[in-house]
C-alpha cells in the first residue's frame, strides 16, 4: 500500500511538473511574440521614415489612415518637402543591371578590374571615380578618371568603367529625377509621354554611360505603372526614346548588352557650328533637321574641362539641343569645392545669358563680351532644383575658384554596392556607401499642360511674387496653419495668411540639421538668395518642433521658425588662383608642394635682365646683382659652407 502510494505521488508530482513547464513555454512563447511585434513595428515605423511611396510623391493619393507611425504625425508640407528616394538607400535593379553586369564581369577576373581601377581611378579607395572615400577628400580634386564619352578604352578599362562608375552615377541620377519629379507633378510626366502621338519622352545620356538612362527608365516605368492602375495608359510598357554618349566600341558593346533600346553616339552633336548658316560655304540648301530632347542630363563632365571658353562651348550646345518647350537641363558634378564651382558657374551664366525669371535680377555683360554686341536675349525659364530662388548663389559670390572653401552646397545619396563593386574595394563591414554630388536642374520654357499637382509652371510674372525677401519673410512665418491642399500651390500670395506655399518659395535646408535639448537649428537656403540659421524651439510650435527633429539634409521646409540670423558662410579666398595662394593646403589640392606629388613641385628659376637704352647688357640667376655675373644654382657642400661666386671675366 505505502509502494503504491509513492508512485501515485510521483505520478502527480510529474503532472504537476509538465504542467507548470507547459505554463512555462507557453508564457516565453507569448513573451516572444510581443518582442517579435514590437520589433515588427519598430521597423514598419523605421520603413516609413525611409520616405513616402513613389506612388504618394505627388500629393494625389488619399489620406485615409494608411500612414502609420510617426509618418501620420508629420505635417502635410512637411511630407511634401520631402528630399529622399523610397527607400532612402537607392538599390540598382537587380534583373536590369546587377545581373547582367555580374555575368558580364565574370571573364575578367576581379583581381585585374581592381588593379586597371586603382591605375585609373586614384589608388586605393578610388579618389578620382565618382565616389570620393573620407580619407582621400582633401587630396587634389579633380573629375573622374575614366569618361564614358573618350574615343579610346581598353576591354578591361570598359569593365572597370561600368563595374566602378555605375552604381553611383545611377544613384546621384535617380535622387536627383525623383526631386524634379516632385516639384514638376505627375502631369509633367504624363505630357512627356503623350507627345508626338505618344512616341514618350526624348531623353539625352552624356557622361553617365548609360546609368543616368536607366535611372531616367525605371522613373518613366514607375510613373506608367501608376497611370495604368489608374486605367490611363495601356499597352506592354511606356515608349520613349533614350540616346547615351558612348566614345568607345568596347564600352558601347557591353552597355548594349543590358540597355535596350537606346540609341548610342559616338560624340556629341556640334550644333553651335553646323546647322543654319547660311552665310558658310559649306552649308547646304536643305537645313538637316536637329534633334531635340525633353531631358537632358550631364554628368561629370564639366572638370576634365579646364579652360572656361570650352565649358562654355559645352553648355551652349546642350542648350540648343533642349527643347524649348518644356526640356529639362541636368547638370552634375562631384559633391567637392572644385565641382560645386563649376556647377555655380554653370548656374550663374544660365540666369544671367538664358533664362528669365520673375525673380531673376537684371542683365550683367560678362567681361569677354564685346560692348558693340547687345546681350544675348533670354527666355522664360526657371531653376527647377535644388535652388527655390533665382538671384546669385551666397556660396558663389565671386566667380572662379576659392582655396581654402569650407562651405559648399552639395547633397548626399545613400545606395547598396553590388556584390562586384564590394569585391573591388575589398570591403567586409558593410555594403553600401554615401555619395555627394552637386548639381543644377533648368526648365527651358514652359510646358503644353500647366497645370502641375505640385508646381504650376506658368509664364506670368504676377502669378508668382516679385519680391524675394517678401518670399522669405512669409515662410519664416510659416505655413502650419495655411489652408490644407494635397500638393503645394501655384500662386501663393504674400498678403493671403491662409494661402498654401508654392514648391519654389520655401527655404531648403543645405546641411543636416542641428537636433539639440529643447530645439531643432536648421541651415537654410532663403528664396531671397541668403543662408540663414533658422532656431525652431519647443516653445515655437509643437507640431514644427515634431516635425523639425525629423527632417534631413535637402529637405524644404514650410512650418516656420521663431529666430533667424544670417549665417556667415566660408568661401575662401575667392576669386584667387589656387597656384598663386601659398598656403599648405591649396597646395595639396592642386599637387604641388612637398606632399602633393603632381605638376609644378619643381621650383623654377628666377632670371633678372638689366637693360638701357641700347638694349639688355646682362642677365642675373637667383637675384645676384652685377654687371656680368652668371649664377649657377646654389649649391651646398657637406659642411653646410655655399661654393664661391664666380666672376666672369
Amino acid at each position: 500500500m505505502k509502494l503504491q502510494k509513492d508512485f501515485e505521488q510521483h505520478n502527480l508530482e510529474n503532472q504537476e511538473a509538465s504542467a507548470a513547464d507547459l505554463e512555462a513555454q507557453e508564457q516565453q512563447q507569448l513573451i516572444n511574440e510581443q518582442e517579435y511585434n514590437i520589433i515588427e513595428e519598430e521597423e514598419e515605423e523605421e520603413d516609413d521614415m525611409e520616405g513616402e511611396d513613389y506612388a504618394d510623391l505627388d500629393g494625389q493619393a488619399e489620406k485615409e489612415g494608411r500612414m502609420q507611425g510617426r509618418e501620420a504625425r508629420l505635417h502635410e508640407y512637411t511630407r511634401l518637402g520631402h528630399w529622399r528616394t523610397y527607400p532612402s538607400t537607392v538599390h540598382l535593379p537587380v534583373e536590369d543591371l546587377v545581373s547582367p553586369i555580374t555575368t558580364l564581369l565574370t571573364r575578367t577576373d576581379t583581381t585585374h578590374i581592381k588593379q586597371a581601377a586603382e591605375k585609373a581611378f586614384g589608388g586605393p579607395g578610388l579618389p578620382f571615380s565618382v565616389a570620393t572615400p573620407a580619407s582621400k577628400r582633401n587630396a587634389l580634386q579633380r573629375g573622374i578618371g575614366l569618361e564614358a564619352g573618350q574615343g579610346r578604352m581598353s576591354e578591361i578599362e570598359a569593365d572597370t568603367f561600368i563595374a566602378t562608375n555605375y552604381p553611383g552615377m545611377y544613384s546621384t541620377a535617380t535622387s536627383i529625377l525623383v526631386e524634379v519629379r516632385k516639384r514638376l507633378g505627375s502631369q509633367w510626366l504624363h505630357t512627356l509621354m503623350s507627345r508626338n502621338g505618344g512616341d514618350g519622352p526624348r531623353m539625352l545620356d552624356v557622361g553617365a554611360g548609360g546609368a543616368a538612362a536607366a535611372a531616367w527608365q525605371e522613373i518613366v516605368k514607375a510613373e506608367w505603372q501608376l497611370a495604368k492602375d489608374r486605367g490611363e495608359a495601356s499597352g506592354y510598357g511606356p515608349k520613349g526614346k533614350k540616346s547615351v554618349v558612348v566614345g568607345s566600341d568596347h564600352l558601347r558593346h557591353r552597355i548594349s548588352r543590358f540597355l535596350h533600346d537606346t540609341s548610342f553616339l559616338p560624340r556629341l552633336p556640334d550644333y553651335l557650328h553646323s546647322g543654319n548658316h547660311p552665310d558658310k560655304i559649306d552649308d547646304s540648301e536643305t537645313p538637316l533637321q536637329r534633334k531635340q530632347f525633353d531631358v537632358i542630363v550631364a554628368s561629370h563632365m564639366l572638370l576634365p574641362l579646364h579652360e572656361e571658353w570650352r565649358r562654355k562651348a559645352f553648355i551652349d550646345n546642350l542648350w540648343e539641343m533642349l527643347s524649348p518647350d518644356g526640356g529639362i537641363l541636368i547638370v552634375l558634378e562631384k559633391g567637392m569645392p572644385r565641382g560645386f564651382e563649376a556647377v555655380a558657374d554653370v548656374r550663374a551664366r544660365l540666369l544671367n545669358e538664358f533664362i528669365e525669371a520673375p525673380t531673376s535680377d537684371p542683365q550683367v555683360p560678362s567681361p569677354d563680351h564685346p560692348e558693340t554686341e547687345p546681350l544675348p536675349e533670354r527666355e522664360h525659364g526657371s531653376i527647377i532644383a535644388p535652388c527655390t530662388n533665382h538671384k546669385p548663389c551666397p556660396m558663389y559670390l565671386t566667380p572662379g575658384l576659392s582655396p581654402g572653401r569650407k562651405d559648399f552646397c552639395h547633397f548626399s545619396q545613400r545606395f547598396t554596392r553590388p556584390p562586384f563593386l564590394q569585391k573591388i574595394l575589398e570591403a567586409k563591414w558593410r555594403n553600401h556607401e554615401d555619395i555627394d554630388f552637386s548639381f543644377i536642374a533648368v526648365q527651358r520654357g514652359t510646358t503644353t499642360a500647366v497645370n502641375a499637382d505640385t508646381s504650376t509652371i506658368t509664364t506670368e510674372k504676377t502669378a508668382i511674387m516679385e519680391n524675394a525677401q517678401d518670399i522669405a519673410d512669409r515662410a519664416f512665418q510659416g505655413y502650419e496653419h495655411a489652408r490644407p491642399s494635397s500638393s503645394f500651390s501655384a500662386s501663393p500670395t504674400p498678403t493671403t495668411a491662409d494661402a498654401g506655399p508654392d514648391a519654389r518659395s520655401l527655404p531648403r535646408q543645405i546641411l543636416p540639421p542641428l537636433k539639440r535639448t529643447g530645439h531643432v537649428t536648421l541651415d537654410v537656403c532663403t528664396p531671397a538668395g541668403t543662408i540663414e540659421r533658422w532656431t525652431v524651439p519647443k516653445s515655437f510650435s509643437r507640431q514644427a518642433y515634431h516635425d523639425a527633429r525629423k527632417t534631413r539634409w535637402g529637405d524644404l521646409w514650410a512650418l516656420g521658425a521663431k529666430t533667424r540670423v544670417v549665417r556667415s558662410v566660408r568661401l575662401g579666398k575667392a576669386g584667387t588662383i589656387a597656384v598663386n595662394d601659398g598656403g599648405v593646403r591649396a597646395q595639396r589640392a592642386l599637387g604641388t608642394g612637398k606632399k602633393g606629388k603632381g605638376r609644378n613641385t619643381k621650383k623654377l628659376p628666377v632670371i633678372e635682365l638689366n637693360a638701357n637704352d641700347s638694349g639688355i647688357f646682362s642677365a642675373t640667376e637667383g637675384g645676384l646683382a652685377g654687371r656680368g655675373v652668371i649664377n649657377t644654382r646654389e649649391r651646398r657642400t657637406k659642411g653646410g659652407k655655399k661654393p664661391r661666386r664666380q666672376q666672369k671675366d
